[in-house]
């Protein structure tokens, strides 16, 4: 019986020394560069102050930082009613530059004013105004929805590029709305302003120098 003979295994040749080294060093290096992104890797608890500042945009929250601010340069800025008038309607675009602050859509004129409510429609009243010319048409805005964005652009430095996009500043204009609506008008009782004298302050923007629609930062019933 003849025997049959397995052929020899013949040994893995080692990795030449060298490159163990470089294996090792590489595998060192690996280490190094995990721990170093462990050290800078910050972890954000849901809810902490850390988590809101990553949170998406906060128009109510913007508006409620931002309104006393434009309240104060609104009533700083405001040219008496007057003044404005006769000013805007002799020359809109010399009053603008004079008196408003450039928008990309008209002015916005802050005005200062005394006058009589009158009807009211949708929260909007008409006003009286003593030695203002009747063509003017002057009216302020009481909500329960306030419309528009004058009260944003009325500062001159809430610019578009300060956001991520379109709706983020359109958002914005509507969160510093809410936030004046809370801040002067929830106190008011609408509902019984026709007749009143009022001292208003606002902003309005400056397109048909015979309509002003004010935005209110105060409103004063005597």
């Amino acid at each position: 019986m003849s025997q049959t003979q397995s052929p020899a295994r013949t040994p893995a040749p080692k990795a030449p020394a060298a490159s163990r080294r470089g294996l090792m060093i590489s595998a060192g290096l690996a280490v190094v560069v995990l721990a170093a992104m462990a050290f800078d890797t910050t972890v954000v608890h849901i809810g902490s102050e850390a988590d809101v500042r990553q949170q998406a945009f906060n128009p109510d929250a913007f508006g409620e930082q931002e309104f006393p601010r434009i309240q104060a340069a609104v009533e700083a800025k405001a040219v008496d009613a007057l003044t404005l008038a006769p000013a805007v309607m002799a020359d809109k675009a010399a009053a603008a530059k004079q008196y408003g602050t450039a928008a990309s859509t008209g002015a916005i004129m802050s005005v200062k004013l005394t006058g009589v409510v009158g009807e009211g429609k949708s929260g909007i009243y008409t006003l009286a105004v003593d030695g203002v010319p009747p063509e003017i048409r002057v009216r302020v805005q009481t909500g329960p929805a306030i419309n528009g964005t004058d009260l944003r652009d009325a500062p001159g430095d809430i610019e578009f590029g300060h956001f991520k996009n379109q709706i983020e500043y359109q958002d914005a204009g509507s969160g510093i709305n809410r936030a004046m609506k809370k801040a002067i008008l929830d106190g008011l009782d609408t509902a019984a302003l026709s007749g009143k004298t009022v001292d208003v302050v606002g902003a309005f923007r400056l397109i048909n120098p015979k309509n002003w629609m004010i935005t209110p930062v105060r409103i004063d019933v005597k």
